[in-house]
């Protein structure tokens, strides 16, 4: 079977997240599979980079899929984005070697959280929280999220609850920008816990309201207590913007 590569984006407002669940048809890897399944006549699987949750967007998301077919890379991206629904497009496709899988071999990824100050413009309003008591003290949120650059137990920071697995994660960068009614939050990480970047959004935003310290931050990574954190902030406003391989695929 040949191996393909593919970028996304997708508008999730509508979905149930990425990944394929037993009690609802309405996620993005389901939309997928089911014209890929058609295109191929066998069952294809597909495989994201990241498993965005419910009503989160993707402006470059990853993912590949193994299959038979004759058709050219731009032969099925055009067949993709024929039966594909309106909010999901695929942007480029390529066939890359057969061990390529866009999330065992990402070695980072980028999400972008959007909150605006003033009330959005009715073509952005979908992808914003919108918080109507005024604009935060932005610079405050870039020095307190400076605390969670590098590698902590982001268990606190994440909704995941008991798990096995481990919840240390490195976080490589955090900026912030202002402009025009819009603050928008970057952060880039070698993976991400369920809500960890909503956590971490509402945390800052937190602390620049004064709710919060940076010595409170540093307590809930010892403690790895999801009560002490910021409040989750809505997934309206996040999007997976990049994600980076170590070799060029």
């Amino acid at each position: 079977m040949k191996n393909y590569k593919i970028s996304i984006q997708y508008d999730g407002t509508k979905y149930n997240g990425w990944q394929r669940q037993k009690n609802t048809k309405n996620t993005i890897q389901e939309k997928f599979e089911s014209v890929l399944s058609k295109m191929c006549t066998h069952n294809v699987e597909i495989f994201a980079s990241g498993r965005t949750d419910a009503g989160v967007h993707a402006e470059a998301q990853v993912a590949n899929f193994k299959c038979n077919t004759n058709k050219t890379p731009e032969e099925i991206k055009e067949y993709l984005n024929h039966y594909l629904p309106r909010d999901i497009l695929v942007t480029s496709i390529k066939e890359v070697p057969e061990r390529f899988h866009s999330r065992l071999n990402a070695v980072s990824k980028t999400y972008e959280y959007t909150i605006a100050t003033k009330k959005p413009d009715v073509f952005t309003r979908k992808y914003v929280y919108f918080v109507e008591d005024g604009c935060p003290d932005v610079e405050k949120m870039k020095e307190v999220s400076q605390v969670f650059l590098g590698t902590h137990d982001f268990l606190g920071f994440s909704s995941v609850g008991k798990t096995k697995k481990s919840t240390v994660r490195t976080i490589n960068f955090i900026d912030i920008e202002e402009s025009d009614g819009l603050i928008k939050i970057k952060i880039n990480a070698d993976g991400f816990l369920y809500n960890m970047v909503r956590i971490i959004a509402g945390t800052i935003f937190d602390a620049a309201k004064g709710k919060i310290s940076a010595n409170d931050i540093i307590n809930i990574f010892s403690a790895k207590i999801r009560a002490g954190a910021g409040v989750t902030l809505p997934a309206c406003g996040l999007k997976l913007i990049e994600v980076f391989y170590k070799e060029q695929v």
